[in-house]
Order: C-alpha cells, then sequence, then structure tokens
C-alpha cells in the first residue's frame, strides 16, 4: 500500500513539473509573438515617418507601445511620435507626447531630450514680445531643467542660448509695457516696469533705456534725487553711451554736447585756414 502511495506521489510530481514548464513556453513564446507583433508595427510607424506622414506613423507609434509597453521601444516609439510631430509644426501632439513620456518614463536615460524637445516646442511658438508669455515662460523652464539636471550634454550648451534669447524677449515684454503706460501717463506702473527690467534683466539690451526712463520720470516727477541716483549708475556703467547722454542733458539743462578730439582738430585746423585770408 505503501509502495502504491509512494508511486502516485512521484507520477503527481512529474505531471505538475511538466505543466509548469509548459506554461513558462507558453508564456515566453507569446512574449516573443508579442515583441514581435510591436515591432512590425513600430517598423511600420517608421515607414509612414519617412515618408512624411506623421499623423498616421504617430498613431502607429502609439499602437506599438500599447502592444508592449514593458519593451525598450515602447518609450522609443514615443519620442519618435513626438519627434514626427514636433518636426511638422504639430506642436501640442508632441507637447502631449512628451509630457506623457517624462511621467510614464520618468528615470529613461533619454529624458534629457525629452526635455530639450519640450523646450524646443513652446520655443518654436514664440512670436514676439506682444503675444501671450505662456509659450516664452514655458520654453524658459525646459530649458533650465535641462541646464539645471543635465549640465555635461549638448543640449545643456544649446539651452543656454536659447535662454538668452528668451530672457532678451521678456525685457521686451517688459518695455513695451512700460512704453505703453509712459504714453498713458500712467507714471507709477512705467516706472515698476523699467525698475523691472534694471532689476531683473541687467545683461540686455535694454537696461541703458530703461536707466534713462528713470531719470527722465523721476525728473518729471519733482524726484530729483532719485533721477540722479539713475543717472549715476547710467553714467557708472554706459558713460559712452547716447542713453547717458540724454540723461545728462535732463539734469544739466546748459549741456552743450562735448566735442570729439578729432572735431577739436578741424575746428582748430579751419581757425588756422581763415587767417590765411585775413
Amino acid at each position: 500500500m505503501l509502495k502504491l502511495l509512494y508511486i502516485l506521489l512521484l507520477l503527481f510530481s512529474f505531471l505538475i513539473n511538466s505543466c509548469t514548464k509548459k506554461e513558462e513556453s507558453v508564456t515566453v513564446l507569446q512574449e516573443k509573438n508579442l515583441e514581435s507583433q510591436m515591432m512590425e508595427v513600430y517598423n511600420q510607424g517608421m515607414e509612414e515617418f519617412e515618408r512624411g506622414d506623421v499623423i498616421f506613423a504617430g498613431k502607429k507609434f502609439s499602437e506599438a507601445e500599447l502592444l508592449y509597453p514593458q519593451s525598450i521601444w515602447a518609450p522609443r516609439a514615443v519620442l519618435m511620435s513626438a519627434y514626427g510631430y514636433f518636426s511638422q509644426g504639430y506642436y501640442s501632439y508632441a507637447i502631449n507626447d512628451l509630457e506623457r513620456f517624462l511621467i510614464k518614463y520618468k528615470n529613461h536615460p533619454q529624458s534629457d531630450y525629452a526635455n530639450y524637445l519640450l523646450a524646443l516646442c513652446h520655443y518654436d511658438q514664440i512670436i514676439d514680445e506682444k503675444k501671450d508669455m505662456n509659450e516664452i515662460l514655458q520654453a524658459k523652464k525646459y530649458f533650465e531643467i535641462v541646464i539645471n539636471n543635465y549640465p555635461n550634454t549638448d543640449y545643456a550648451q544649446d539651452s543656454k542660448y536659447k535662454i538668452e534669447y528668451i530672457v532678451e524677449i521678456i525685457a521686451s515684454k517688459e518695455m513695451y509695457l512700460a512704453r505703453y503706460y509712459v504714453q498713458r501717463e500712467k507714471w507709477i506702473p512705467a516706472i515698476n516696469r523699467f525698475k523691472k527690467v534694471v532689476n531683473d534683466y541687467e545683461t540686455t539690451i535694454y537696461v541703458e533705456e530703461a536707466l534713462h526712463r528713470l531719470v527722465e520720470l523721476h525728473y518729471k516727477l519733482g524726484l530729483q534725487q532719485e533721477a540722479e541716483k539713475y543717472a549715476v549708475l547710467l553714467g557708472y556703467n554706459y558713460q559712452s553711451s547716447q542713453w547717458y547722454e540724454a540723461s545728462y542733458k535732463i539734469l544739466n539743462q546748459g549741456y552743450k554736447k562735448r566735442k570729439t578730439k578729432n572735431e577739436e582738430k578741424k575746428d582748430s585746423l579751419f581757425k588756422k585756414f581763415k587767417k590765411i585770408f585775413k
């Protein structure tokens, strides 16, 4: 009896092991089939992308990701979809893909590229300083992420150049608003805008004019000391500029433009020339 029971246990154990191996084999086979299906769809997406049909390519890349999201090709499919949309100016589609990528594949090795491409999507929609600031600020945000988190990449280097341009645009926006207030004789809001340029965007091309306007407006309001303060600042940093000269004229009503050495030399020669004919 015991011998029969022992034989039955061995048989049962054999059957369990056989089933387990079969299930493992089926699972591996299914995964291989799924990955091959996914690669087939991915390649279809690449073909459509190369043809220039980025909308259909994007759909194929999304389909590939959904087929096998655990595959290493799934995040690549999202990035290819985003780049395709970006290359043809479908920025909202590209932004949706990239934002989803950064959430779903947070620690992916190509997160630097995703942030950079996201910044470019907003950057390429910048028109001028008179338009909505949202795209400008979003571009600045993602370029700063690239610079701070991936400082040793080529993306970071290019992001620095792009931010310099963005800062100029933001400063020009402040100048535009300040001039708008000046035209409507709203002196205090205008002064606040010019001060913002001086304090926050001192490296831009607009800081000299902003300092002069502060001299001009404070003088107009009878705030002589404040006007002189900004004139000193302008003179210390930009003494040779036209804006310093304009500010100097405001504070010195009897001011006459100083002649250059070349002009003084010409005057001297002219005087000598006149004496010959006297």
